[in-house]
């Protein structure tokens, strides 16, 4: 893996945080979880606890990035993470955010979304993120709203780099031609 951020770089954890969710920049990632008190064992017990908590029994974390290949969870784990994500305003913000800036030293590097659907005017995404080892290919999960109901969705081992962004596309298209009954809270039944 890459990085645009130097050893050595000083960075508050907010723009940390902000850089491993929208731009999928490791070396933030890995930051956070050695600065995390008690550090990188304390930080990977604590979402391994967390993961445990949300009831993802398939889910197994030894590092924060998500570049190791014993790191390993499913599909259906990661829906979950997603569904409890996308209850924190902070994140759902910053995993949208389409580009950001930060000061290094005299420069300012300009890092953008590693998702290009966040800028597409067709997509609503309310939380989302991308990742890549070759063990688990392409993958993005995503909280989107599509024909008016809050989806999420889990694309795992892309053939490329652009097939998660189609497989998003070709699903959002199936689900708006196949809009389903309306479910009724008041009444507890499903309209047909």
């Amino acid at each position: 893996s890459c990085s645009r951020l130097a050893v050595g770089t000083t960075l508050p954890r907010g723009e940390l945080l902000h850089l491993a969710l929208m731009s999928s920049e490791n070396r933030a990632a890995h930051a956070l979880g050695r600065t995390y008190p008690g550090g990188l064992a304390t930080f990977v017990s604590v979402m391994n606890a967390k993961a445990r908590m949300l009831g993802m029994r398939d889910t197994r974390y030894v590092e924060p990035t998500g570049l190791s290949s014993q790191n390993q969870s499913t599909a259906q784990d990661l829906a979950v993470l997603v569904a409890a994500a996308s209850q924190d305003s902070l994140v759902r913000s910053l995993s949208t955010s389409p580009e950001y800036q930060v000061e290094v030293g005299r420069r300012v590097l300009q890092f953008n979304t590693t998702n290009r659907l966040v800028r597409s005017p067709d997509w609503d995404i309310g939380l989302q993120k991308t990742g890549y080892i070759s063990e688990a290919g392409q993958c993005l999960v995503m909280q989107a709203r599509v024909a008016g109901r809050k989806l999420i969705m889990v694309f795992l081992d892309s053939t490329g780099k652009f097939s998660r962004i189609a497989d998003a596309e070709r699903v959002r298209r199936w689900v708006e031609g196949n809009r389903f009954a309306p479910v009724h809270t008041a009444s507890s039944q499903i309209s047909g």
